[in-house]
């Protein structure tokens, strides 16, 4: 019941840093959502060092920097974006809509379950700390996936950038945008599946697999919701050009080698 307790401690922290979301909902999964991953990496390496948690080495650690490195680069650079980019800014505004038009309990419903769901999404690790496991391949195994899933991800947001400043009338279509057309969303999957392939085999009980299970089908669901929605937004934009439709019809949309190239009917 004790160790239960501590994702309280995570809940906390993760509904503080999400009261961003009340200024505009979008930041419940944005900024608030890279933000929690890192202050609750933060929580376990600060509660590691403080002796609370048996069994702590050198893999721990780098899952809990693995946490901080994620949430900052994913906030920092979806900040920076915000700030910067004023096309984007747009696009933003448009997809979300009147933001007064939002009921404040809808608000403070999304603001519950999203921090629900980032501890949910981080409890793996937190469930190795709780059990008293040492490292293990499994966990070194998931380590590997996850910091390949955050530099794939970093990469491919900086790409994107770049070939979006040079030809602002026309999506990312070059480098890893050459092989799947959501590789950011492919890294994020790729970096939780890390977290999940770690935990595997320290879970006891069916509260633990549960959390897990349900945290890593619902990033992975909500990964390709997000590459249906940006693909409707895209094909609204770009879909009159030969260009666009050529490259959506070859290329996969999310996974790739994965023949799915669409999520939206056509």
């Amino acid at each position: 019941m004790w160790n239960w307790m501590h994702l309280g401690i995570f809940f906390a922290l993760s509904l503080l840093v999400c009261l961003c979301g009340f200024k505009k909902y979008v930041y419940f999964m944005s900024i608030g959502y890279g933000f929690s991953v890192a202050i609750i990496g933060a929580a376990m390496a600060v509660m590691s060092l403080i002796g609370i948690y048996p069994a702590v080495g050198i893999a721990h650690y780098i899952q809990f920097a693995l946490f901080v490195i994620y949430g900052f680069r994913l906030s920092g650079f979806l900040l920076i974006r915000e700030i910067k980019n004023a096309a984007y800014r747009k696009t933003l505004a448009e997809a979300t809509g009147d933001e007064s038009k939002m009921p404040i309990f809808v608000k403070f419903f999304m603001w519950i379950f999203m921090g629900v769901l980032y501890v949910a999404q981080t409890s793996g690790v937190a469930f190795r700390l709780f059990n008293g496991a040492e490292a293990t391949v499994c966990q070194w195994v998931g380590i590997a996936i996850s910091a390949f899933g955050i530099i794939l991800e970093a990469v491919a947001d900086q790409q994107k950038s770049k070939q979006k400043a040079e030809r602002p009338d026309m999506v990312a279509t070059k480098q890893l945008y050459k092989i799947v057309r959501c590789p950011n969303y492919f890294g994020e999957i790729l970096f939780w599946t890390g977290v999940t392939v770690s935990a595997l085999d320290i879970l006891q009980g069916v509260g633990q697999w549960i959390t897990v299970i349900i945290a890593y089908i619902l990033i992975v669901f909500i990964m390709f919701n997000g590459a249906q929605r940006l693909e409707k937004r895209q094909m609204a934009r770009y879909g009159n050009n030969p260009e666009y439709k050529a490259y959506a019809d070859k290329t996969p949309i999310i996974i790739p080698l994965l023949p799915i190239y669409h999520l939206n009917k056509q």
